[in-house]
């Protein structure tokens, strides 16, 4: 399977055979999304601006924003209820943590997560290969809470999600300071905005951070 960075929270999945979803589409964040973008099903962990922009995804996509089971040609979509913050959405409501099963692979996009690692959580989550997750802070977990989740998830890849970047105007972090809760070696800036990745290749003992980098923008 396949995944593009198109910025944000926003990543397009695509499994072998075809079949395209596109994460938490954005705006407002001080870039714009890339354009042209299609796909077969569009995930939305939350009603935020910066993450629910549905109208900019072409090809008359299901659109699914709910918790629940959806199935799609060759993709199997979990949506799990959290929380936007640690009081139980009291602040900022409901989260949707979305896992994707696509060419044996397990692939979680924790949306907005806001609530603190529970083992109630991790049983739901589990087992997960990629993780795509929030590493800004302010409005999410920050890059220590987001490395606890790391470590008792214990996937194979960990992709950062949601942090300031060169030309963000949204107040968050870097993501250097998550980058630094690892040793050097287990992380990768490639610098790309297309990765593909295969059940049989996922046999490293340690978790690979791997930054990934938007098309059309240098931004970091």
């Amino acid at each position: 399977m396949k995944i593009q960075y198109l910025g944000h929270s926003c990543f397009k999945l695509t499994e072998s055979t075809g079949t395209t979803v596109i994460t938490d589409p954005y705006k407002g964040v001080g870039y714009e999304m890339v354009g042209g973008q299609t796909a077969d099903a569009v995930t939305v962990s939350h009603s935020h601006y910066d993450h629910d922009n549905v109208s900019a995804v072409g090809g008359n996509p299901q659109i699914i924003a709910k918790e629940g089971f959806y199935d799609l040609p060759g993709v199997e979509i979990n949506g799990i209820k959290s929380y936007h913050d640690t009081e139980e959405g009291k602040l900022r409501g409901e989260n949707v943590i979305f896992k994707f099963r696509m060419d044996g692979l397990d692939i979680c996009h924790m949306g907005d997560i806001g609530e603190e690692c529970s083992a109630e959580l991790l049983e739901m989550l589990l087992p997960v290969n990629i993780l795509l997750i929030p590493v800004g802070g302010t409005y999410t977990i920050d890059s220590e809470q987001a490395k606890e989740y790391v470590d008792r998830l214990m996937p194979d890849v960990v992709i950062p999600m949601h942090y300031r970047s060169r030309h963000s105007t949204i107040d968050l972090d870097k993501a250097q300071p998550f980058l630094d809760e690892f040793d050097d070696e287990d992380v990768d800036v490639c610098r790309k905005d297309v990765l593909e990745f295969f059940r049989d290749d996922l046999t490293e003992e340690r978790t690979k951070v791997i930054l990934m980098e938007r098309t059309k923008s240098n931004d970091r």
